[in-house]
């Protein structure tokens, strides 16, 4: 995720500022590249904004406590930072807004399938197979590697090599997760019927 740009000329110790300007300009740019960004923004990224001794997990706390009863948050999504609406907001938003080409529009078994895929990934379609009692469709497979998804993981050590299926970090973004560590208890799905005991 880290960009490789030349740097513009910024000045980013501003030693010409009293210590608490200097913090809130630091973080009124971290602000602003949040909001200018479509995707996490890497905390390398955000260093290259702020004076050498600042820290960005600090300034982002400070900008998050500043956020905080607005209708938008920062979020940690997958190895970065973005700006997100609050969930408590999203009838508001699809009421009025055209959001259109940003919704996921997923069928259940398409949840479903990526659900597998980040339970038991790597994954072959035959794993699918076995979870599902049927074939999982190639082109459905073609539908969340174009939304990328998922990613062709590493090739199973068995007759013929299949591919893998894995989850990547548009995964994580796309349902607001920090890591797959993020991905909730499969007893916890079990027990309120989400997904099969088997699967």
């Amino acid at each position: 995720m880290t960009r490789n740009r030349s740097e513009p000329k910024l000045d980013r110790e501003l030693s010409d500022l009293p210590p608490d300007l200097r913090w809130r300009e630091w973080m009124r740019r971290i602000e602003a590249v949040l909001f200018a960004s479509a995707t996490p923004v890497a905390r390398e990224d955000l260093a290259r904004v702020v004076g050498q001794g600042a820290s960005v997990d600090l300034l982002i706390e400070d900008l998050a406590a500043e956020l905080e009863g607005r209708a938008f948050e920062v979020a940690k999504v997958a190895d970065g930072w973005m700006f997100r609406t609050r969930p408590a907001y999203a009838p508001a938003i699809r009421a009025a807004a055209d959001v259109g080409d940003q919704l996921l529009d997923l069928s259940e078994f398409d949840v479903a399938v990526l659900a597998a895929i980040a339970y038991h990934q790597p994954i072959t379609r035959d794993g699918l197979k076995d979870i599902f009692g049927k074939e999982v469709s190639r082109d459905l497979i073609g539908r969340l590697h174009a939304r990328e998804l998922i990613g062709t993981g590493p090739r199973a050590p068995r007759r013929g090599a299949p591919y893998t299926f894995v989850t990547t970090e548009q995964f994580l973004v796309a349902f607001g997760l920090e890591s797959l560590q993020d991905l909730p208890d499969r007893e916890w799905l079990e027990d309120a019927g989400v997904i099969n005991a088997q699967a």
